[in-house]
């Protein structure tokens, strides 16, 4: 318990420290494993769609990926298995764009929980309840592999204030031992594919 909370007060304190790792030290540490990475879901319009902009399958309707939020987590995707970065357990929000997010970059079998929800209120959500969840699921590194994460910003900026200033769609903040240890925009990942070949 000491050292979860001692992990913890580390992770609050870690901004100043969001870009330790860059270029090709992050994609080298990544393909080690041993990283929770945070995602905001891609973009995503404010607005739900009507039934006749709906996707077929979003039947309630919620709101849902544009083109531009579908392309960068394809890429996104692509770019983490060109780079080799294992992921290994997918957690996400129950919301249809978060689980598009996860559809469109291919990470398969997503674990869906209501602590990563928005409950319903879109950018207004995210509980301390919630927030003190998602501090705690990023204490819990892997072996050999990374976790990966699809949430909201409100869930972001309550459990990490600190850490999560312009905060783009489909942005990551990756957590290591020393706890933020980068953060990533969802058009860098194809970038560092390219740069490692």
């Amino acid at each position: 318990m000491i050292r979860t909370l001692s992990f913890l007060a580390l992770v609050l304190t870690s901004t100043a420290n969001a870009q330790q790792l860059q270029g090709d030290a992050l994609v080298k540490a990544l393909r080690q494993g041993g990283y929770v990475i945070v995602m905001r879901h891609a973009s995503s319009p404010r607005d739900v769609p009507d039934k006749a902009a709906a996707n077929p399958d979003n039947v309630k309707p919620e709101r849902q990926l544009d083109p531009e939020g579908r392309a960068s987590a394809t890429a996104m995707g692509k770019a983490l298995r060109d780079l080799k970065i294992p992921i290994g357990a997918v957690l996400t929000s129950p919301t249809y764009r978060a689980l598009e997010t996860i559809r469109y970059a291919q990470f398969g079998n997503p674990q869906t929980f209501p602590e990563l929800g928005d409950n319903g209120q879109s950018m207004s959500g995210g509980t301390e309840a919630q927030a003190t969840w998602l501090r705690k699921k990023v204490t819990e590194l892997p072996k050999g592999t990374n976790t990966l994460i699809v949430t909201h910003m409100p869930n972001m900026s309550r459990a990490f204030p600190e850490s999560t200033a312009n905060l783009a769609d489909g942005e990551a903040m990756i957590f290591g031992k020393s706890g933020v240890v980068a953060r990533v925009k969802i058009e860098d990942w194809p970038k560092l594919a390219g740069r490692s070949r």
